[in-house]
């Protein structure tokens, strides 16, 4: 089966990666990547705790561990057999460790790291520089391409290639943007403002206010001046914003990935300036808006909070899926019913879960207000995501960068590899064919290959490949279903576009696993298969998120708590949610 590689690594974890949790687990600190062990009390559920988070899904487990660094009996109940939710390693293919979903990190909060000690409970990350590299199929031997790293100089000059004037431009456009994510990135480690409690609500609740507003003063004070320009970024279609800049299609492309990727829209659309600053205001080991790879795949991170969490003596439990949130008298959550009928009392519950499945499924529908309960229905959760992963037998060789003959990874390898990104026009057409039911014939491609950096995630001279692929509707024309017919040929044509810029790549796969928008949301209990459990739009941000008066964190429902994506300030491995609706949580707690 594998016609190039060595023998398969022994067992379904052979790095070391987090695979099941039967019961509670804690790890010995100061051993990366290895295997967890028995927690002692936590292998059995207690009847009640302090805190029940629903879901172990990163923000959970990050929810989790600051509330039991408070002192706060936490138990985490995930319904899956693997902790993570978006954030898992899976192996899928015999020998081959998969980032199944997620498959990159850059915006987890730098506070969290520190905080959570993350690199002593075992997390190792895998900077990439060069980070990004556009081939081109174009009429020339060889094709050009664009690789972009941390290097400026080197930046420009590939740049140049395409134009004099944006490789000159573009250390201005990085400043510029760097300027607003600076001043917004305060904005993700605070509540929204409570408005309405600021006009009308208790003597407390306007002091809560008027603390909130801190973050948001100070990012009027940085912007400044360049107030007009940077709300421009936030509300104007990406492609606006980039003609500003640029001349070159391939580099206004190869941008614009960043404005549209999990999002149902085009570079055209009004608002996709925010989902690109989004995906730049992260940073890793310092480095700002850098991007990396986490030793023994994604799964590996949600392993490292785990066991920060566990370590304080928090109780995590996989196989423990939650039916209902436990009601008492006023309305109050008072704890959880699980699948199996088990009621677990708590003062606190957090969920983890998507606003869609917190509030119409999990929660009394007449205990919720008719109004707030609509708006949760009108969340937008369209979904152009297909993740595909791939095991294959060699490293892919690029027309526009060939392999050389030891067949060992190049600087490109570790990118992310844009494909179908020769012009902002070509991502339009993908999205338009997706509006009307089709999935797209050419397909933006993002192409990674962790095992470039990280030899451990294959067999020998085996590579797992990751696709994020779009744009792919969630729903196909005539109310076709997702079948296996529909999933191989969408899969088939986007490993066709694959053999375009890599000739011989179709031959090198030994498997593969298709996800589609409704795999998405079965799988991982991603809305609509959306990443972001909600788009990323600024109708759907900050005071909006999950809905208009209930963006704290807080919920209708006295002592539930939404710390998940669909809360503020959105999707990504960020953990800011869950840091930030701790944080909420633990006041309330104080007061009970």
């Amino acid at each position: 089966m594998a016609r190039h590689c060595g023998a398969m690594a022994a067992g379904p974890w052979a790095t070391g990666c987090l695979s099941r949790w039967p019961r509670g687990w804690c790890s010995s600190p100061g051993l990366p990547g290895a295997r967890l062990t028995h927690a002692g009390p936590a292998a059995r559920l207690q009847r009640e705790y302090d805190a029940v988070v629903i879901g172990a899904g990163h923000n959970g487990l990050v929810a989790a561990a600051y509330l039991q660094r408070a002192g706060v009996r936490t138990a985490v109940l995930e319904k899956r057999h693997v902790l993570g939710g978006a954030a898992v390693t899976e192996e899928i293919v015999p020998g081959f460790k998969f980032s199944r979903a997620s498959y990159l990190l850059s915006l987890l909060r730098p506070q969290i790291y520190a905080e959570l000690e993350l690199q002593r409970h075992g997390l190792r990350l895998l900077p990439r520089d060069p980070y990004s590299f556009t081939p081109l199929l174009e009429d020339r031997s060889p094709p050009r391409s664009l690789l972009l790293g941390h290097d400026m100089a080197q930046a420009q000059q590939q740049i140049a290639q395409f134009s004099q004037k944006d490789a000159q431009a573009y250390p201005e456009y990085e400043a510029f943007m760097g300027g607003l994510v600076l001043a917004l990135n305060p904005l993700l480690d605070a509540p929204p403002v409570d408005t309405a409690a600021l006009g009308q609500g208790s003597l407390l609740q306007r002091i809560r206010a008027l603390r909130a507003l801190r973050p948001l003063l100070g990012a009027g004070r940085v912007l400044g001046r360049q107030l007009p320009r940077y709300y421009e970024v936030l509300t104007a279609p990406i492609s606006k914003i980039l003609d500003q800049w640029f001349e070159s299609e391939p580099l206004k492309a190869t941008l614009a990935t960043d404005a549209v990727i999990g999002a149902m829209a085009s570079p055209h659309t009004p608002g996709s300036g925010y989902v690109l600053l989004h995906h730049v205001m992260g940073e890793l080991e310092g480095r700002r808006g850098a991007w990396g790879y986490v030793a023994g795949g994604m799964g590996a991170l949600s392993q490292a909070i785990a066991c920060a969490a566990a370590a304080r003596g928090a109780h995590i439990f996989t196989e423990k899926a939650v039916r209902r949130v436990l009601l008492g008298k006023g309305g109050r959550a008072q704890g959880v019913v699980l699948r199996d009928g088990t009621e677990v009392r708590s003062k606190l519950v957090l969920s983890n879960a998507s606003p869609q499945i917190t509030f119409l499924e999990l929660t009394p529908q007449e205990e919720l207000p008719k109004d707030f309960v609509q708006r949760i229905r009108q969340i937008d959760t369209r979904s152009p995501v297909t993740k595909i992963n791939v095991a294959v037998d060699r490293l892919p060789s690029f027309l526009a960068a060939p392999n050389t003959r030891d067949g060992r990874p190049l600087p490109h390898h570790q990118c992310s590899i844009h494909l179908n990104c020769e012009g902002t026009h070509l991502l339009h057409q993908a999205f338009t064919e997706a509006t009307h039911g089709h999935p797209s014939s050419r397909p933006m491609i993002e192409l990674c290959i962790p095992s470039a950096l990280d030899p451990g995630l294959a067999p020998q001279g085996c590579h797992v490949v990751s696709l994020f692929t779009q744009y792919t509707p969630s729903v196909l024309a005539g109310g076709r279903p997702w079948d296996e017919q529909a999933r191989n040929a969408y899969a088939d044509r986007v490993f066709d576009c694959i053999e375009a810029y890599a000739p011989g790549f179709k031959a090198s796969v030994i498997g593969r696993d298709i996800l589609t928008p409704p795999d998405l949301e079965k799988i991982f209990g991603l809305p609509g298969g959306n990443i972001f459990h909600g788009a990323m739009s600024l109708d759907q941000l900050y005071f909006a998120r999950p809905a208009p008066s209930y963006s704290g964190y807080r919920s209708p429902i006295p002592s539930l708590y939404l710390c998940g994506s669909g809360a503020h300030p959105g999707g990504g491995v960020m953990g800011a949610a869950g840091r930030n609706a701790a944080q909420v949580a633990l006041e309330d707690f104080r007061c009970l």
